[in-house]
């Protein structure tokens, strides 16, 4: 196993390995930066197939999480840690007990919180341990349920408008056609706020359940996960896998603006660069798909659900700095992103 020569090991401050033999846990906790704030992270669950592949993982995903939070205006750094293991089979109250016993040696450093493979039922769990977990509802505010996603989902509308804004000189969406590919919980939450602000939907998920309710609920138009990228839309929005731009996509691509809510949806670096030269606007994913982080701290604060939609309306500003800034240097707008969030937190 390696971490300083891993390519995403990026000057992390700190890496535990944690485990527990009565419960089978292997876990990997990983802060890359606490200039702002103690690291907050979701706990990621999954089967990796080796333990470099888990390293590697926690390692780029802490990273990203310092810069979304940076972005933010969020008093927090990044962190994240992962479980090996299949969130089908292996969970059991027992295991997250000793997750929480693992984040609480952190000391602080580090508030976990749901992820992919994980559950706010889990997170109770952690939290019998420790206090250092996020995203916990109270049940104080009627308007909080405990699921981020509609806060994820309303950010990545808000960063819409303002790439439409930018790219128009207006942020109307009525009649403007958005291809959405994927419909998970952030995935439609989004299409629903689309179209009550009139746009025309295009629509795509492996699950045909979702799509069905898409087309009956807003009117939209299905089309193949294969077809989804390339149709003729005004707005591109992944909301499912990350790495769909690339070198082999962006020629294809016929949208203008591409804004969704999917993770890592460059699969380089140049990517961006690409998409400047091909005229299309991209807005960072990892700007426009802050809301959920936002909610998890509101959340752990018991300050009010108003509050958090007006921090994640913030966003606008954010994105509009981005998208000023890198016309007027002639620069893609996801190497501003990271350069602003580097200014944010302080990067030696």
């Amino acid at each position: 196993m390696n971490v300083f020569s891993d390519t995403a090991f990026d000057g992390h401050e700190q890496v535990v390995f944690a485990s527990d033999p009565d419960t089978g846990l292997k876990a990997i906790i990983a802060v890359h930066n606490t200039n702002l704030g103690p690291s907050l992270g979701g706990c990621r669950m999954w089967p990796y197939a080796s333990e470099q592949e888990a390293i590697h993982d926690v390692l780029r995903l802490s990273r990203g999480m310092t810069y979304k939070s940076a972005l933010a205006n969020l008093p927090l750094g990044g962190g994240k840690s992962v479980i090996i293991g299949d969130p089908r089979s292996q969970k059991t109250p027992e295991l997250f007990r000793a997750v929480g016993r693992a984040v609480e040696r952190v000391g602080g450093r580090y508030i976990v919180a749901e992820d992919v493979g994980t559950s706010p039922a889990d997170m109770e769990q952690i939290a019998s341990q420790t206090k250092h977990v996020g995203g916990i509802n109270d049940g104080k505010d009627p308007a909080r349920t405990g699921d981020p996603s509609p806060f994820t989902a309303y950010g990545v509308f808000i960063g819409l408008k303002e790439a439409v804004r930018f790219k128009n000189g207006h942020d109307d969406l009525a009649g403007l056609r958005v291809a959405v590919q994927g419909l998970g919980n952030v995935g439609y939450h989004l299409c629903r706020m689309l179209h009550s602000a009139g746009a025309r939907l295009v629509v795509s998920d492996l699950n045909a359940n979702s799509v069905n309710r898409a087309v009956e609920e807003f009117g939209a138009t299905a089309v193949s996960t294969d077809e989804i990228l390339f149709i003729d839309a005004d707005i591109l929005a992944p909301c499912a896998l990350g790495g769909v731009v690339n070198d082999r996509s962006i020629d294809k691509i016929r949208a203008r603006i591409i804004a969704g809510a999917a993770n890592n949806q460059l699969e380089a670096d140049r990517d961006g660069e690409m998409l400047r030269e091909a005229g299309i606007l991209y807005a960072p994913d990892y700007v426009i798909n802050a809301g959920g982080v936002v909610e998890v701290y509101y959340c752990r604060e018991g300050r009010p659900v108003s509050e958090t939609n007006k921090h994640i309306e913030g966003i606008a500003a954010t994105v509009r700095e981005i998208f000023e800034r890198a016309d007027r240097q002639n620069l893609s707008t996801g190497f501003v992103a990271d350069r602003l969030a580097e200014e944010r937190f302080g990067k030696r």
